[in-house]
């Protein structure tokens, strides 16, 4: 059995004689991944850095990055979109361009043997608040919502033409992150995501579905106030990297329903640096939410931003493939 049929059956709880895993060499990885491809030739503007930043840059919604190290993926600086009366004439690039896709079909052509993933920028959420700057996007949601829904609807339409394409380039599935989580709660009001969020995950969720694509998610944070709603708009993997901060325990509700992608918790139990701790870390987070399949074995990539050695990782990548066969 390929990794994309074992894939196929964990993500559809149909018994797979294993749990899917997607770890480093020299262990298995089932997926296959083509991040969201940038627009052609694109290379991002340099700005001069700022005080003690190492890194100043400008990406393609307009958005400037800044950075204190070399290696992190920094922190949105400006926003594309400072005053709304800009937004007339602001113009996203063009996700549909089917320019941006050649690299990913080929990439795509050549994999038969894993399950493919196209990643996207995000959903409506992870790009819009870059383009107005987080803090100012929170405090919009409230003063200025006839603009944050027009800034919400051009996101939405590159967003449907992403996921056209990237089933026509051959994709299993699309991915995007999105953060909606401090480590206490939803960023905001739950009543509020499902006023304005909700019915765009809905749609965007069904272009992926009825063009044969699974929808997995990226999120940080305790989101837990939102699982089932996710769930229920068509969000087929959710993966975590901190899946004690929800509680096993409340993770293993959903078992059966949505699939779990999640590495041995990066926050707690991968940083007491206890083998044994978190040997059974990964067992028992097999057994919780892995029912009939429902459940990919994960890898952090970025020890060095989690103080963390590889070595740590590793008891973990090993008591995964330890109790990978389902019993």
């Amino acid at each position: 059995m390929t990794s994309r049929e074992i894939i196929r059956r964990v993500l559809n709880f149909d018994s797979p004689p294993r749990i899917g895993l997607a770890l480093p060499e020299p262990y298995v990885n089932d997926l296959f991944w083509f991040w969201h491809p940038a627009a052609k030739d694109f290379v991002p503007p340099v700005h001069q850095p700022q005080g003690n930043e190492l890194r100043r840059w400008e990406d393609e919604w307009g958005v400037v990055w800044a950075s204190l190290t070399e290696y992190d993926k920094g922190e949105v600086a400006e926003g594309a979109i400072t005053d709304w009366s800009q937004l007339d004439s602001y113009r996203p690039p063009d996700l549909g361009d089917k320019s941006r896709y050649t690299d990913m079909s080929r990439d795509f052509a050549a994999e038969t043997e894993k399950f493919r993933i196209a990643g996207l920028p995000g959903f409506v959420f992870n790009i819009a608040r870059k383009i107005r700057k987080l803090d100012n996007y929170l405090c919009d949601l409230i003063l200025e919502r006839e603009n944050i829904d027009r800034l919400n609807v051009m996101i939405r339409e590159q967003l449907l033409a992403a996921i056209e394409r990237a089933a026509e380039a051959g994709a299993d599935a699309i991915m995007f992150p999105e953060d909606w989580g401090t480590q206490e709660s939803l960023m905001i009001d739950p009543a509020m995501w499902r006023e304005i969020f909700k019915p765009d995950f809905a749609t965007l969720c069904k272009s992926a579905h009825d063009r044969g694509l699974a929808v997995f998610m990226h999120s940080c944070g305790k989101i837990t106030d939102i699982i089932g709603d996710l769930i229920e708009v068509g969000i087929d993997c959710l993966q975590f990297d901190q899946p004690r901060l929800h509680g096993l325990d409340t993770l293993a509700e959903f078992a059966g329903r949505v699939t779990f992608w999640c590495p041995v918790d990066i926050q707690t139990t991968l940083q007491t640096r206890d083998a044994e701790n978190i040997r059974a870390d990964a067992e028992l987070m097999i057994e919780r939410m892995g029912r009939r399949g429902g459940f990919i074995a994960g890898y952090y990539n970025g020890n060095e931003a989690i103080g963390l050695t590889p070595d740590i990782q590793d008891h973990a990548c090993r008591a995964f493939v330890e109790f990978a066969n389902y019993k």
